[in-house]
C-alpha cells in the first residue's frame, strides 16, 4: 500500500528556511507544494531547487487544498500569528522556536492551541539528535539509576551580528532556551532559576545590553541540579557536550569531531582537527528526525514532537533566567 506524500508548506527561506527545504526534498514522505517569504526572490530560488511554488504572500500557503501542513521557519516575531493562522485553517504546524518573546502572547496562543485538536509543534530539534537521544534513552531506562546532576556546555563558534542580538530577546531566549528544553528533556519540571552573565568580548552584545557569557543553574522539581555554561564564541568549534550524572555511574555526549583523523608526531600527539563549526552540520541529522517525527504527527501517529507547552516552559525559564541575572536572585517558577 503507497502512503501519499504528505504536502508541506514552508514559510521563510533564511538558513534554517534552506535547511528545512533541504530536508523535505530529501523525505520520500514528503512533498515541497509551496514556499512563501516576503523576499519572493527566496522563495523562487527554494522552489527551483527542490519544487514547489513560491509566493511573497503567507497566506496563499493556508488552503488545505494546497498543503497538508505548514512548516514556519520566519522571524520570531510572525510566529503566534502564523500559528494561529494555521490553527483556523484546520493544518498542522511545526514551528521553529521561540514561540515568542512575550510570554503573555504565548499563554493567549495557549489558550487557542488547546482548546483545538490541530497538531502545533515546536522546533527543539536537539532532542532528537542522535547523541543526546540515546542518553536521555539511557537515563530514563535507569542506567545511572536516578540523575542528581546535569551539565550541558553550549558554545558558539563566534557572536552573531548586531542586527540580530538587537532583535533576539537577548541569550537567555535566543541561545540558552535550548539547553532549558534540553534540561527539561532529562529532568522534567524545572522549579528555581539562577544565573550570572557577563559582556567579555562581542561590543555588539554590549551596546544592545546583552551579555555573550552565562551561567546557569536549575533545581528540577526532582531536585536534582542542572548547570549550563554558555558562551558565544569557541576557539575549538561548535561545542554541544552533556553529562547525565547519578549513583549508578555517568552518561556524556561529548562534542562532534570535523574528522576522525589525528596525526602524532615530535610537535605533538594526536593532533586533531577542530570540532565542527557549523550548527547546521552538527545537527544535521537532528533537524531530519525532527521533521519526520512531525509528518507523524501530522498523520495521527504516536509522536514525540515538543509541543507548545514546551515552548512555553523554555520560555518562562528564560524570562526567569534573565530577571535572576539582572536582580542578583533566584527565582522560583510556579506550576503554572
Amino acid at each position: 500500500m503507497t502512503t501519499q506524500k504528505t504536502r508541506i508548506g514552508l514559510i521563510g527561506t533564511g538558513r534554517i528556511g534552506q535547511l528545512h527545504a533541504e530536508n523535505i526534498a530529501a523525505n520520500p514522505d514528503i512533498q515541497l507544494a509551496w514556499v512563501a517569504d516576503p523576499f519572493v526572490d527566496g522563495a523562487r530560488t527554494i522552489a527551483a531547487r527542490f519544487g514547489g511554488t513560491p509566493t511573497n504572500d503567507a497566506t496563499e500557503i493556508l488552503d488545505r487544498k494546497r498543503v497538508d501542513a505548514v512548516l514556519v521557519a520566519s522571524p520570531t516575531p510572525t510566529h503566534i500569528d502564523l500559528i494561529e493562522a494555521c490553527i483556523d485553517h484546520g493544518l498542522p504546524v511545526l514551528c521553529e522556536k521561540p514561540i515568542d518573546l512575550d510570554i503573555s502572547r504565548v499563554n493567549r496562543l495557549r489558550a487557542k492551541v488547546a482548546s483545538s485538536d490541530v497538531p502545533v509543534a515546536l522546533g527543539f530539534n536537539q532532542r532528537f539528535d542522535p547523541g543526546f537521544a540515546e542518553a536521555h534513552r539511557r537515563v530514563s531506562a535507569g542506567e545511572i539509576r536516578d540523575v542528581e546532576q546535569l551539565t550541558i556546555v553550549s558554545r558558539d563558534l563566534a557572536a552573531p551580528p548586531e542586527s540580530y542580538i538587537a532583535v533576539s530577546g537577548g541569550i537567555f531566549r535566543d541561545m540558552t532556551i535550548h539547553d532549558f528544553d534540553m534540561a527539561r528533556f532529562f529532568l522534567g519540571d524545572v522549579v528555581e532559576v539562577s544565573a550570572t552573565g557577563s559582556c567579555l568580548f562581542d561590543e555588539g552584545a554590549r551596546r544592545q545590553g546583552d551579555d555573550d557569557t552565562v551561567v546557569v543553574t536549575l533545581k528540577a522539581r526532582t531536585g536534582a541540579i542542572a548547570t549550563i555554561i554558555n558562551s558565544r564564541h569557541s576557539a575549538i568549534g561548535y561545542e554541544q557536550r552533556l553529562e547525565a550524572f547519578g549513583a549508578g555511574g555517568v552518561i556524556q555526549v561529548v562534542n562532534a569531531p570535523s574528522s576522525l583523523v589525528s596525526r602524532s608526531g615530535a610537535q605533538g600527539v594526536e593532533t586533531k582537527s577542530p570540532y565542527i563549526e557549523s550548527f547546521l552540520d552538527r545537527y544535521a541529522a537532528a533537524y531530519a528526525a525532527e521533521l519526520a517525527e512531525f509528518i507523524k504527527l501530522t498523520r495521527g501517529e504516536a509522536s514525540t514532537s515538543p509541543t507548545v507547552e514546551d515552548g512555553r516552559a523554555a520560555l518562562m525559564i528564560a524570562d526567569a533566567a534573565q530577571r535572576a541575572a539582572q536582580e542578583r536572585t533566584v527565582v522560583t517558577i510556579g506550576a503554572e
